[in-house]
């Protein structure tokens, strides 16, 4: 049956994040466990952010345990995993603008489209979506969880990338040119949940 989400639920009680960790896990546990570890892990950091996300915290944990299905061997037409995936959810699931938009576009995501000469495509088909509140919100989600799912800092996650993929590789170069940014979205997001603010 056709959800309000977009996805195709085996129920009409299945929520949009139980649909979400539905399609992820289809693309991702098998294929690359450890992805799937550490989407899994960024989508508990998500429901910790309730007093952030408002009434958009089933959008969070849906863009936080969906923002690295682009990685999936069947879906990595252009190896750049936002837009792959990006382009999966709207294409074979039709799926939330919005949710479509933050996996798009997660954690700066434009930088390393600007290494990859994509830039211009993700732009053209998936603007940034205009709430900085759950953008922040999903950087901070992905950027303070390890690959295998356990929590971390930004600054300490950002090391492991470059070690992990080296620092002159693309993805090495895209994370360090980022790394400021990620910290500030991350520091904000901390603010947000210290004040208990949530998004207009």
């Amino acid at each position: 049956m056709e959800q309000s989400h977009g996805g195709k639920a085996d129920s009409v009680t299945e929520t949009l994040p139980q649909w979400a960790r539905r399609i992820a896990e289809q693309e991702l546990a098998d294929t690359l466990p450890r992805r799937w570890s550490h989407s899994q892990g960024v989508a508990r950091q998500a429901a910790q952010l309730a007093s952030v996300a408002g009434p958009d915290d089933d959008l969070l944990v849906a863009a936080a345990v969906l923002h690295d299905v682009g990685y999936a061997p069947r879906l990595a037409l252009t190896g750049f995993h936002p837009l792959d995936g990006a382009r999966f959810l709207r294409d074979e699931h039709g799926a939330d603008e919005r949710l479509v938009q933050l996996v798009a576009n997660h954690s700066f995501a434009l930088l390393e489209a600007e290494e990859r000469g994509l830039r211009s495509h993700l732009e053209m088909e998936f603007p940034l979506l205009e709430d900085q509140v759950l953008v922040d919100a999903l950087v901070y989600c992905d950027m303070t969880t390890t690959p295998d799912g356990t929590p971390t800092s930004a600054r300490d996650r950002v090391t492991e990338i470059v070690a992990r993929y080296g620092a002159s590789t693309l993805v090495g170069r895209f994370i360090q040119r980022a790394q400021l940014e990620i910290e500030a979205a991350v520091a904000r997001t901390e603010h947000r949940v210290a004040a208990g603010v949530q998004p207009r």
